[in-house]
């Protein structure tokens, strides 16, 4: 009986994107049976996971508490106030009137109180309103001469000057932030989205909150960020962060590789300030972008989710790159405040969470409530708490591939979950001669047994070993394999779960009905 199989080799190719964590040790190697039931109570409570999409705060006026909303009313009229009177970008501090207070010298203090204070009430107060007039007098004076003085000192400087005019005071009504007006009398309802951000960063309190946006604009004014779109930075992000996707709620999926962290070539020599200035811009201009997909709307989608892969980042033993992290993370709080609905750390070593307890001091509380971290075996399984399996990229263990011709971030996946010692079937149906079918496979963890095979419908017809059994390890990653039957048939796909712990499995098909199997049915 004549077969035809996909010439795509059903095993993994050989590029690194398929690996996503180092080889672990066989699990039942020095796992008790409490981690192992831990692991499993957790994946159980992840089996209703389209639910546990993160859920950012209101920004819906009316769900605000009342000290929330009056907080937000300050703080726009404060905001109004200060544009409408070209006071938004002047220092505040007002300079203290010198006060100068003369004492009597000790002699004469001694000797009057040494006098018996004895005047004439009358006299006193005659001598008091004469003093006082005197004063006044003399000061109405003094101001008609200054006043005097200075118009002729004017009228002197625009005759040697005449081309110098009196500076007209411009008021600039259309100042934004992120494309925003902060002028709220202009209606734009996305202005409330914009200053919640600012205030729930400094915890509502108004004076703070309205310092933090004169210094975010004093930063993009001098860092010129808002024409950093249009900037081309000679640093290429690629490999370390990039934009792909989004979560179960819409929010965009920004990815964070630190590996760039043990790049010798990025790190050592003298140039080393000028490649981390250059890779920070980059970075900016790569947020930049991703807050192009916000629409700030109260009830749309006004944050990002992070996820941050710390594999293979090295220890930070080098001072100049504590620093440098450390300017970089207090950068991205200060003048992107409240943009993150999540910031997940995944492939996480040991010793991260000790050097990460040296940035806790640096960082607010709300921020430190949004980190989520993740060891390599449980990478996938912590993702997908967030982002659907058509949305997470391969090398984390998901199913989206770069120029992907075959499937698409519509095709979802199907799961199931295998128990320890337990084997579960797939079934692909393929009805009609000559279709082509599709697959991707992918179990979370695996150290599963995996075997593919086309079972024809006829039982007198032999069965078709397309993937013959063999030990998939957590280095394979997500398998994709295709085939044309020649009868009628099914596809069917083993695995066997000999791991102590419950394995999660995600898959998806596609069947192509070519111009042959059209004309034969």
């Amino acid at each position: 009986m004549a077969t035809e199989v996909s010439s795509e080799d059903p095993k993994m190719e050989p590029n690194s994107e398929h690996i996503i964590a180092p080889l672990q040790e066989p699990e039942a190697e020095n796992v008790t049976a409490q981690e192992i039931a831990q692991e499993n109570k957790e994946i159980d409570e992840e089996d209703n996971i389209v639910s546990s999409s993160p859920k950012p705060e209101t920004n819906l006026i009316s769900d605000l508490k009342e000290s929330e909303k009056q907080a937000l009313s300050e703080f726009k009229s404060k905001i109004d106030e200060a544009i409408l009177l070209n006071k938004l970008f002047q220092e505040t501090k007002e300079k203290e009137k010198e006060v100068v207070i003369t004492s009597p010298k000790d002699g004469e203090e001694k000797d009057q109180k040494e006098k018996p204070a004895i005047v004439d009430e009358e006299k006193v107060e005659k001598s008091e309103a004469e003093v006082e007039n005197e004063v006044v007098d003399a000061i109405q004076e003094v101001t008609k001469e200054e006043e005097h003085v200075a118009k002729l000192d004017a009228a002197t400087e625009e005759k040697a000057n005449p081309e110098k005019a009196e500076p007209v005071i411009h008021v600039d009504q259309d100042i934004a932030l992120w494309g925003v007006p902060l002028l709220a009398s202009k209606g734009d309802n996305r202005t409330d989205v914009v200053l919640l951000k600012i205030l729930r960063a400094r915890e509502f309190r108004v004076n703070d909150a309205y310092e933090m946006l004169r210094n975010i604009l004093k930063w993009r004014k001098e860092n010129k960020i808002d024409s950093i779109l249009d900037e081309e930075i000679d640093v290429d992000l690629t490999l370390f962060a990039y934009v792909e996707g989004n979560d179960r709620s819409g929010h965009p999926v920004c990815y964070n590789n630190f590996v760039v962290l043990g790049n010798e070539e990025m790190i050592n020599g003298k140039t080393f300030e000028e490649k981390r200035e250059k890779y920070i811009r980059g970075r900016i201009q790569l947020m930049e972008k991703a807050i192009q997909k916000l629409d700030f709307t109260a009830d749309g989608v006004c944050t990002l989710l992070q996820i941050n892969d710390l594999k293979n980042t090295p220890l930070p033993t080098r001072k100049d790159i504590r620093s440098a992290s450390k300017k970089a993370v207090e950068l991205f709080q200060d003048n992107y405040p409240e943009f993150v609905v999540k910031n997940i750390f995944i492939n996480v070593p040991f010793w991260y969470y000790a050097y990460s307890a040296l940035f806790a001091p640096s960082l607010s509380q709300r921020t430190r409530n949004k980190f989520v971290y993740a060891r390599s075996t449980r990478v996938l399984d912590t993702l997908l708490k967030y982002i659907a399996p058509s949305q997470i990229p391969i090398q984390y263990g998901g199913l989206k591939r770069d120029k992907d011709s075959d499937f698409s971030v519509s095709d979802e996946a199907n799961e199931v979950f295998i128990k320890s010692g337990a084997q579960e079937i797939i079934e692909i149906p393929a009805p009609q001669v000559g279709n082509a079918i599709m697959w991707d496979v992918m179990v979370s963890g695996w150290e599963v047994d995996y075997k593919e095979e086309f079972v024809p419908a006829d039982e007198s017809s032999y069965t078709i070993i397309v993937q013959k059994s063999r030990r998939i390890s957590l280095q394979d990653g997500t398998i994709r394999n295709a085939f044309t039957n020649k009868e009628p048939g099914k596809i069917v796909i083993s695995i066997e779960n000999g791991a102590f712990k419950k394995k999660r499995v995600l898959y998806r098909y596609k069947i192509k009905t070519t111009p042959a199997s059209s004309s034969s049915s």
